[in-house]
């Protein structure tokens, strides 16, 4: 069996069509799946995009394998679990297009082939899907008769959204500079808000006024990169490989558009970061949906499970091939324990109803240092209920400092691990 894992940059799940999504920007990863096990509340337990990606990929929880944080000072331990190097000591040819090496953590390890187009762009993150799939489709051409994992990594909907001109007013009809539309009071307090007035608006026009017209932005981006997946898929059909291959679409993270203060970017642990798309075709699954709590750490122990190489203990993930196989109907888990320490210090307790999120220090936005939200009634998270629940409250935080304090005993720290590392981007008031 061969296994592509296609990892989509910055992509929310609730803004594709099969997550419920009603703009059309995502045909050719509805119709995959059609024909997929698509996973309803996959959470991605450590933002943003280094932290998730080690998670992916060592199958464990960043207070475990220490990167905590994006562009922290910690590397990848080498006694880590690490899926591609695993899945190449078992024969399988290792290939990934991607960038994640050019930030020296070690992401480049146990791929025997790693290709990375973004080299010759002064921003990396502007190589797009049809970039990347110039490299992504020879390789496959001329290695698709070896057993092989291939690893993709498209970046089309991070910051700054600037899809191709024909994609900028798919899902906007309005006029994005009129004086009269504030959406967009409050980006000046953003961290990053004169960097996108400065840099990123005037290549969109002037005087931008509608955050809806960046948000719809980010769905043209998600549209765009929507073809060059299915370029993908169709190569895979082309070449007879779909019977014998296991293809994943995931994200890292998500994106918040203009909530919470935070504007087109990856702060803060609410569900438009955390909730990210897990949909897995594989030969021997009945397509359908699974509605329990999955998470990335669940990732690597799956992949592995599938293709026949054992699981190593230091994994922390739960093996999902069961589910897939149809050998099992049981509860993955009650709850997810998530963190940021790149522009906040937050640790998240995550359940099939609420939301618990508790701040080690303040941040830049001034939120509470104590949020539960009921994902029921107010999915968007925008009423924070901890003083009118303070019991329920009370038992989530218990919940989540029990289980942080059991993982330091189980790893040997002797501090939090966001607090012993700090920021590595945010900055607190004051």
């Amino acid at each position: 069996m061969n296994i592509i894992l296609i990892a989509v940059d910055t992509l929310r799940a609730d803004h594709l069509g099969c997550y419920g999504y009603p703009r059309a920007t995502s045909p050719h990863m509805d119709a995959f799946a059609a024909e997929s096990v698509l996973f309803e509340s996959h959470i991605s337990p450590a933002i943003p995009t280094h932290p998730a990606f080690t998670t992916i990929n060592t199958g464990q929880h960043s207070i475990t394998h220490g990167i905590v944080a994006h562009g922290g000072r910690r590397t990848i331990p080498r006694d880590a679990p690490w899926l591609p190097q695993l899945l190449g000591k078992a024969g399988f040819t290792t290939c990934a297009v991607d960038n994640l090496s050019q930030w020296h953590l070690d992401f480049h390890r146990g791929f025997e082939f790693y290709i990375d187009p973004t080299q010759r762009r002064e921003l990396s993150i502007n190589a797009d899907n049809r970039e990347i799939n110039r490299r992504v489709l020879p390789w496959l051409e001329q290695h698709h008769t070896e057993q092989f994992y291939l690893f993709v990594h498209y970046w089309d909907p991070h910051t700054p959204y600037l899809p191709p001109r024909a994609y900028r007013k798919l899902f906007y009809s309005g006029d994005p500079c009129d004086p009269s539309n504030t959406t967009l009071e409050g980006l000046d307090r953003h961290p990053l808000g004169k960097v996108w007035r400065e840099n990123w608006f005037p290549q969109l026009g002037k005087n931008i006024t509608d955050a809806n017209y960046i948000e719809a932005l980010y769905d043209g981006e998600i549209r765009y990169c929507d073809e060059g997946i299915g370029a993908l898929l169709e190569a895979v059909d082309r070449l007879g490989l779909r019977d014998d291959t296991l293809v994943v679409i995931t994200g890292d993270h998500g994106e918040l558009m203009y909530r919470h203060g935070v504007f087109f970017d990856h702060h803060g642990l609410y569900d438009g970061n955390l909730h990210v798309p897990f949909i897995v075709r594989h030969p021997g699954a009945t397509p359908g949906r699974v509605r329990e709590l999955t998470a990335h750490t669940d990732l690597a122990p799956t992949l592995l499970d599938l293709a026949g190489v054992p699981v190593p203990d230091a994994m922390e993930g739960i093996s999902l091939a069961p589910r897939l196989r149809g050998e099992t109907n049981a509860p993955t888990r009650p709850h997810v324990v998530c963190e940021e320490c790149t522009w906040q210090m937050k640790w998240a307790l995550r359940t099939s109803t609420h939301k618990f999120i508790l701040a080690r220090q303040p941040d830049v936005y001034g939120t509470p240092a104590r949020e539960l939200y009921d994902l029921v009634a107010d999915p968007q998270e925008l009423r924070n209920i901890a003083s009118g629940q303070p019991a329920l409250a009370r038992e989530l935080e218990d919940t989540l400092e029990q289980w942080i304090h059991a993982k330091m005993a189980q790893n040997g720290l002797t501090e939090d691990p966001l607090v012993a590392h700090g920021l590595t981007l945010g900055k607190t008031r004051g």
